[in-house]
């Protein structure tokens, strides 16, 4: 089966590589997407052979979050056009999370926003030296659709992050602070991951599913569910209230493109 904006290949038996493929647009996630992620996920679910999977971005970015100029284009009004957008949005940063098997992020570049809690909702992630980490939402007056950055580091660093919309994270800090497992070369990125995946498909297929779905147990006894589902809820208030912020981003999108949103943003943060 093709796919509009995904590639998906099984390159050795047992291992599965997704790959976001809108280079053009730093793979910001659009809705097509999501339909596009969703109908893969539930394929991959329903295939006992793949035992693992590894997730990454084509070109330079791994994923820049949502598509915002898709946004500017067509933006919904009120909370009753936000919901399905923001529950499509919630359910395809959360694929990989929810499948049964491991999942491994290959970040090679910029993972920001939601493509930032993607990567995060996978249960490994392999990073090249010069990817950048973040949360810069609420620098546009955007909430956050899954609050994840809490259940991985202390409530300090969360805050930190996500309150100054931090969108510069190297590397080596995400490493540090635990949001992935190891940096690697760029030109061995995806002979890294593969090697990951191939000793995971060594083990036990029963014994790996019932393992991840343990550990998962865990984080749902601790009220990780229903604490990132509060927190939707409260994005949906948010972007169905909406802010003059990003209005006013959306608007400077609208007429003048991208990067010059991008810089009337920053001009308001200059000195600060």
């Amino acid at each position: 089966m093709e796919w509009d904006t995904l590639l998906y290949d099984q390159p050795e038996p047992g291992i599965a590589v997704v790959t976001f493929n809108r280079p053009e647009r730093a793979n910001a996630m659009n809705q097509h997407m999501l339909a596009e992620l969703d109908q893969l996920c539930t394929l991959i679910s329903r295939d006992d052979g793949i035992r693992a999977v590894i997730v990454t971005g084509a070109g330079k970015a791994f994923s820049s979050g949502f598509d915002l100029k898709a946004q500017a284009e067509a933006t919904p009004q009120g909370v009753r056009e936000w919901e399905p957008v923001l529950e499509a949005d919630f359910r395809g940063i959360m694929s990989f999370w929810n499948l049964a098997v491991p999942t491994i992020a290959a970040v090679n570049g910029p993972a920001l926003a939601g493509g930032f809690e993607l990567m995060m909702g996978c249960d490994l992630a392999l990073s090249v030296e010069s990817a950048v980490f973040g949360e810069p939402e609420l620098k546009f007056g955007a909430g956050i659709v899954a609050m994840l950055l809490p259940w991985h580091v202390p409530p300090k660093i969360a805050k930190g992050v996500i309150f100054t919309g931090e969108d510069s994270i190297s590397a080596p800090q995400a490493l540090d602070w635990g949001l992935i497992n190891r940096i690697v070369p760029a030109e061995d990125l995806l002979a890294e991951a593969a090697a990951l995946a191939r000793r995971i498909s060594r083990l036990d297929a029963m014994a790996m599913r019932r393992t991840k779905q343990a550990m998962h147990r865990s984080y749902e006894l601790m009220g990780m569910q229903a604490a990132l589902r509060a927190s939707l809820d409260i994005d949906i208030l948010l972007e169905g209230e909406g802010t003059e912020l990003k209005r006013g981003f959306l608007k400077v999108l609208r007429d003048q493109g991208l990067g010059k949103a991008l810089a009337w943003r920053e001009a308001r943060f200059a000195g600060a």
